[in-house]
């Protein structure tokens, strides 16, 4: 069962229940005050996508009057993530938070947790494998349907021959990224461009090299804002902004503005603030009221898609750091 309009009326409820219990008692509640939820992700709060996430954490532990603690491994490293998902569980907290792009990596850690008793729920990645781990619920958005729906998009924007460039091969989420990419752009063809965004220098000379080599290629999709920089500086090297179709899941302020420049087709907008902040919310009622959506299910934040007539309306959210 998946939980379209729940979200917002749990959100919903959960801010009321925390402004009337602060109105009644003049000020913190105590039995909030003591609950402390871990937050494990395989993004780094700085990067402009993750950094979002993390603004919702943030504002929900306000909102719910908890404590939210956020960590990250500095690369995309499963070892490294499941030894902080293991040290947060050493902790003892009311709640686990986590996403979950590598199940096999991390699903002993996770495991561990919910033995000790620390209910988990999923955001980000793991919707196709969350309930398996015995996480209660997950929030985010269906990775490969996503992806369908982008290369839809690109087909009926006449794109035939099409690179994904993939920065984390073997992220679960973002292959399924570009599988359901491909089996969208039907009639026409995708291949898989591994590209490393920590170099984007390197990235961006390995996607011109790519369209050099397949002067037919007339379609790229990233996977994220950071692999849309370097895709936007070859195209425009290349003189090809606007005849080759370029876009991107997921938003960042230069996002928008190629949008709002007519260099990118579309972004796909999964609201990964609503990622950070659900989980708060619902681990808090949780564990005060025994309150979580039946029948572990995933809670569905995206995907929504961005165009040209609709970045402006979004431009000032991302600017403060919310879409």
């Amino acid at each position: 069962m998946k939980f379209r309009t729940l979200m917002a009326s749990l959100a919903i409820v959960g801010l009321i229940a925390g402004a009337c219990q602060q109105a009644t008692t003049g000020g913190a509640d105590p039995a909030r005050a003591g609950i402390v939820i871990e937050v494990v992700t395989h993004g780094q709060a700085s990067d402009p996508f993750w950094s979002v996430a993390a603004n919702g954490v943030k504002q929900a532990a306000k909102d719910m009057g908890v404590t939210a603690n956020y960590s990250a491994p500095d690369t995309f490293d499963m070892v490294k993530m499941a030894q902080l998902i293991d040290a947060a569980v050493a902790k003892k907290p009311a709640g686990l938070v986590v996403s979950l792009p590598d199940a096999t990596a991390l699903g002993p850690s996770i495991k561990k947790a919910i033995e000790a008793g620390i209910p988990v729920i999923t955001m980000n990645s793991g919707s196709d494998t969350y309930k398996e781990l015995g996480a209660l619920i997950h929030v985010g958005q269906t990775e490969y349907e996503a992806g369908k729906g982008g290369g839809e998009k690109m087909a009926a924007a006449g794109v035939k021959n099409a690179i994904c460039v993939n920065q984390e091969v073997g992220n679960a989420a973002l292959d399924l990224r570009c599988q359901g990419f491909t089996d969208g752009l039907t009639g026409g063809k995708v291949a898989v461009l591994q590209v490393t965004l920590t170099d984007p220098t390197g990235a961006e000379q390995k996607i011109a090299a790519a369209l050099q080599a397949d002067p037919s290629i007339d379609g790229v999709m990233t996977l994220g804002p950071t692999g849309a920089a370097p895709a936007l500086k070859a195209l425009e090297s290349a003189g090809q902004l606007g005849k080759i179709q370029l876009a991107t899941f997921d938003l960042s302020p230069d996002v928008l503005k190629a949008l709002g420049d007519g260099n990118m087709l579309f972004a796909i907008d999964q609201q990964q603030y609503l990622q950070g902040y659900l989980p708060i919310v619902y681990l808090t009622l949780y564990k005060l009221y025994g309150l979580m959506p039946g029948g572990g299910g995933v809670v569905l934040t995206g995907p929504g898609f961005v165009t040209k007539d609709t970045a402006a309306q979004v431009i000032d959210l991302s600017a403060k750091g919310i879409r």
